[in-house]
């Protein structure tokens, strides 16, 4: 976004995912398990020509997936927090910009939100520098997570501070996955469905070199869009100082 820094696609990333935000699934929940908040799964656009893929979970967590400037297929960066939905208004003081190809800025964010309807914010980084986006609620976060909607093997866009690189990861309908980068990295991780909310929780641990995140075991979420068939996912570390963001498309 404004001061978002994206960084030319070399390769990839691998991912340490946990699996999109859109996920799949063939249940709806009942619609009295969602007071009114600005929980959902939100898609629209910044002011600075990018789109944007996010959910806020039902504790208040929330990934927003943004796009490089007028490449919508190209990930260039995950804003994570959490935060506070009261009478329409959606507010966060601890969010993180995690750029990839660049390091993590700091911010705050301020928004309306209508239940089930419609999320808009601004982003106010440390240093003045402001974004603005505009959402709508997606349906698809209503449905229930399912692993096996999700195994398969995706290849994509993946990336960290350090930049991309090209990278694949293998979902079994049991949770557990596997991928590499083309660099040589290796990594493994399971997959679990959250109980509300079509999203996956997600751990991975790294193997060592020439893994940029060696021997590091990263929580976070991941995303899948049962109509795309993307995944999407990230997961900061433990200090919030850097994460770990796929996506990619399923090819079989």
């Amino acid at each position: 976004m404004q001061q978002l820094v994206y960084r030319p696609l070399i390769s990839l990333f691998i991912l340490v995912c946990l699996l999109t935000l859109y996920g799949c699934g063939e249940q709806d929940q009942p619609a009295t398990t969602q007071t009114s908040s600005a929980e959902g799964f939100w898609t629209g656009n910044t002011n600075t020509n990018r789109t944007l893929t996010g959910v806020v979970l039902d504790d208040g967590t929330y990934y927003f997936f943004y796009s490089a400037a007028s490449a919508p297929a190209q990930v260039a960066g995950v804003i994570q927090g959490t935060g506070t939905s009261s009478d329409g208004t959606f507010t966060s003081g601890n969010a993180k910009d995690f750029r990839i190809g660049a390091s993590a800025l700091d911010a705050t964010i301020t928004g309306t939100y209508g239940n089930r309807s419609f999320l808009n914010a601004t982003i106010t980084y440390t240093g003045g520098a402001v974004v603005t986006f505009t959402s709508s609620f997606n349906t698809v976060y209503n449905s229930n997570p399912t692993l096996a909607a999700v195994s398969g093997f995706y290849t994509g866009q993946a990336g960290s501070s350090n930049g991309v690189q090209t990278g694949n990861i293998n979902v079994t309908a049991s949770g557990p996955f596997a991928g590499a980068e083309t660099n040589g990295c290796a990594f493994t991780g399971t997959a679990t469905p959250r109980i509300r909310g079509n999203a996956f929780n997600q751990t991975t641990t790294f193997g060592g070199l020439p893994c940029f995140f060696a021997g590091s075991t990263f929580q976070g979420i991941a995303l899948f869009d049962l109509g795309t068939l993307r995944l999407m996912s990230a997961a900061p570390n433990g200090t919030r100082t850097d994460a770990a963001i796929f996506s990619g498309l399923r090819t079989f």
